[in-house]
């Protein structure tokens, strides 16, 4: 006998999807002491980095194709729904005050927009006609880079901004959690870090999310790196927008020069406060104005400006 509820075939598909799948050896879990449930989840978390590990040449192309669109002024758009949309979002807005960067150049979209962070929002995930709107509003160009994130890789809303960047020759990057994934399959870099069943059964806000949030804490923070946004593991273009940061801020140009903090005011002062061009005044015994110029022609990365200040900025 068929079924005749609307909800057969997706139930279908839901039911072949790892992320999904029933472990029947958890199904008394919630008669278990708390510290006994707190060890189990703990260790299905650790399992996260090992699958994550399986995926890194792939995460790795991905990168690099994004760190050249982004250095010919390109943005990175993350695009998801539920979970998913909220880690991007969370990736997105911490770019800003780490890497300096406008709040423009790394943008999250989540299904439902704004209000959906911290509440449901009625059908949004299963329109893909809502990511078009979305990019489209932000006027979507080739240089730019859409990533998908989706635990199943089918979701509507992901599926179709991916699809939609790539008619429009943008860079494409779909990360799931399932293999086989109509996501990976529509975006020029596939990226599925299969994690299995969850320790609650369809519950992707765990090792699933987890997984997500190492590999989109690998694509913000590696292009960053690739376009000169760090010197070395220090922070260089940190905005420094409250205490903490200002003293961060500090102790950055410490470690990088040495210097005592006497010249270190000296110079951040002299710089507005630049950390990176701070550094390359104590550094290359220059003043502020030849810093910036330095650094403008070495398009912000701060070792070539040191070579160029070295080799008397050729």
């Amino acid at each position: 006998m068929t079924s005749t509820s609307p909800y057969h075939e997706l139930r279908a598909e839901l039911e072949s999807l790892t992320t999904e799948a029933f472990r029947p050896e958890l199904s008394e879990i919630d008669r278990l002491p708390t510290l006994e449930i707190a060890r189990l989840m703990n260790a299905e978390d650790t399992t996260v980095p090992a699958a994550v590990a399986e995926r890194l040449p792939q995460i790795a192309a991905a990168i690099d194709a994004v760190a050249e669109r982004m250095a010919r002024g390109g943005r990175l758009l993350y695009a998801g729904a539920g979970t998913a949309g909220r880690l991007g979002v969370l990736d997105a807005s911490e770019c800003p005050p780490t890497f300096n960067t406008e709040p423009s150049q790394v943008v999250g979209l989540i299904a439902g927009g704004p209000e959906a962070m911290v509440t449901s929002v009625e059908g949004a995930e299963d329109s893909r006609e809502l990511a078009v709107e979305a990019l489209d509003a932000l006027g979507l160009t080739p240089r730019d880079t859409v990533v998908g994130v989706s635990a199943s890789g089918r979701t509507p809303y992901a599926v179709g901004a991916v699809e939609h960047a790539r008619a429009r020759g943008a860079l494409t990057i779909g990360l799931a959690c399932n293999t086989g994934s109509a996501l990976a399959a529509a975006a020029e870099h596939g990226i599925e870090v299969v994690v299995g069943p969850e320790l609650l059964t369809g519950s992707t806000r765990l090792k699933a999310g987890t997984a997500q949030k190492l590999v989109l804490n690998m694509i913000s923070t590696i292009t960053m790196i690739r376009l000169g946004k760090t010197y070395g593991n220090l922070m260089v273009d940190v905005r420094a927008s409250n205490d903490k940061l200002r003293a961060r801020s500090r102790r950055i140009v410490a470690l990088a020069t040495g210097a005592p903090a006497e010249d270190i005011e000296k110079a951040l002062t002299a710089t507005d406060g630049e950390v990176k061009n701070a550094i390359l005044t104590l550094l290359a015994d220059i003043d502020a104005p030849t810093a910036a110029h330095l650094l403008t022609h070495a398009d912000g990365h701060l070792r070539a400006a040191l070579d160029r200040a070295a080799g008397g900025a050729r």
